[in-house]
């Protein structure tokens, strides 16, 4: 690897729950210093047997938390376990187990180690770094790992085309993840999955349905994930008839031994952005064991559609049915409130966001908050509101504010809120003149847009 300084310099401007400590230098800390490895079993007993690597492993994966994953790290490293099995299993187990508990800067941290030690990475070990790399965009210079993977060879490994197609969606690169996607002719399910999930999740819905044509006519079968990112995708276009042949391909992608939670949840939100909330309600009756996903869905359709009473009620059923909600949920919650005019009502569930479940109020919640209280005409509270957030307010938050000022005749107020807009979005002008050049050049070549046209 080309660039191991410069990636290094990146991560460490990372802030960790803990301090990760090269084995090399381990021996050198004193007792203060790793008071955090504490041992929670009896290291002779690990060590002693044959299969203390595989020990290590089953204990590695039954961490249920950052702090006791931090401690079997320190364990493996002052049992020397690293030394005495060398090779890439342990460290394929630490990095796979710090991106499985969201620590993704942590694994590239245990890979650079690993490289230093002189172990050379294996094709169980480009995938783990590629996916923690995917999560790290805004730190590391993701081209470093394309070159890791050609290097080892691994441009045909299906894990690694995918973790690849993958890291360069969310990069914003489509172009060059398509390219990665057709450079190889002997193509598996795996990479076909992240090519429609890159170009759904990036907004490119008709493509992905293209793909998803394109994969059937080539034989492959569908499965879970296929079905999951080509039901979101038909749900942003909002085709009803599309979705309905699609269900019919989620109830032959589904199998015994997996659950398909994510499939009935995924046709949850499809229905509901498709404007049907009975079939909605169908699929949602039909799942057994629901879980958040399952609730917000059917709240956030409930709430999109108006059905105010229907979305407040499902949220109460939520909650007695143990079910604890999360900040999406409570974006559809107080988006119903809105529809309803139900000013007090929101107010407590905006509360019962904190003091309830602890989960604190992003900018969204904020907006809708000031849409909200501003539709109600309470102006001076919902400025009281912006000025008391946490972060900066967005264009989309003053101009809820302005709007209400605009509405209810408060000039002194909406005049400050549009001085404020213009300084938030000057950076948008460019983008008006990108408009004006793009209308001009539809008109020399005579083509119209249709106003207030929608695929819905």
């Amino acid at each position: 690897m080309t660039s191991i300084h410069s990636l290094l310099s990146n991560l460490s401007k990372i802030k960790e729950p803990q301090k990760l400590i090269s084995p090399f230098h381990y021996r050198h800390f004193h007792s203060h210093q790793i008071g955090m490895f504490k041992y929670t079993t009896n290291i002779k007993s690990l060590v002693s047997g044959s299969n203390s690597a595989q020990t290590f492993a089953n204990h590695l994966s039954n961490c249920t938390s950052v702090r006791e994953l931090n401690h079997v790290y320190g364990q493996i490293i002052r049992t020397y376990m690293l030394e005495l099995y060398p090779g890439t299993f342990q460290w394929n187990n630490i990095m796979g187990s710090y991106v499985r508990s969201e620590i993704p800067s942590a694994a590239l941290k245990v890979y650079l180690v690993m490289l230093r030690s002189g172990v050379s990475p294996d094709n169980y070990t480009i995938p783990i770094v590629l996916k923690a790399a995917c999560r790290l965009l805004d730190v590391v210079n993701w081209r470093q790992f394309h070159s890791v993977v050609i290097k080892n060879g691994l441009e045909s490994n299906e894990f690694c085309e995918s973790a690849l197609i993958s890291l360069y969606s969310k990069a914003g690169e489509f172009g060059i993840a398509r390219k990665v996607f057709e450079q190889n002719v002997d193509r598996e399910l795996g990479s076909w999955n992240a090519i429609i999930g890159a170009l759904a999740q990036g907004g490119n819905a008709k493509e992905a349905i293209h793909m998803f044509i394109k994969l059937l006519k080539e034989g492959f079968a569908p499965d879970g994930v296929t079905m999951v990112s080509i039901t979101s995708a038909c749900g942003r276009l909002g085709n009803l008839e599309l979705g309905l042949q699609l269900h019919k391909c989620v109830i032959q992608a589904r199998t015994i031994e997996k659950s398909d939670i994510l499939m009935s949840n995924s046709l949850v939100d499809m229905y509901g952005k498709c404007g049907r909330m009975d079939l909605a309600h169908k699929v949602f009756e039909r799942v057994v064991c629901r879980n958040v996903s399952t609730w917000t869905s059917l709240i956030t359709g409930y709430a999109m559609h108006g059905c105010v009473s229907e979305a407040l009620d499902c949220f109460r059923d939520m909650r007695l049915d143990g079910v604890p909600p999360n900040s999406v949920t409570f974006i559809g919650v107080l988006s119903a409130c809105v529809h309803g005019g139900l000013v007090s009502e929101g107010k407590n569930y905006f509360d019962m966001m904190k003091q309830t479940y602890g989960i604190n109020p992003r900018i969204q919640h904020y907006g809708v908050m000031v849409d909200l209280l501003g539709r109600a005409g309470l102006i001076e509270e919902a400025k009281v509101l912006v000025e008391r957030m946490p972060m900066k307010p967005n264009a989309a938050i003053w101009g809820a504010l302005m709007g209400a000022c605009e509405k209810y005749g408060n000039g002194r107020i909406c005049g400050k809120e549009i001085r404020r807009i213009r300084t938030v979005e000057r950076w948008r002008v460019g983008l008006w003149k990108e408009v004006a050049r793009v209308r001009e050049m539809m008109k020399k070549k005579r083509i119209e847009k249709i106003p207030g046209y929608s695929s819905v």
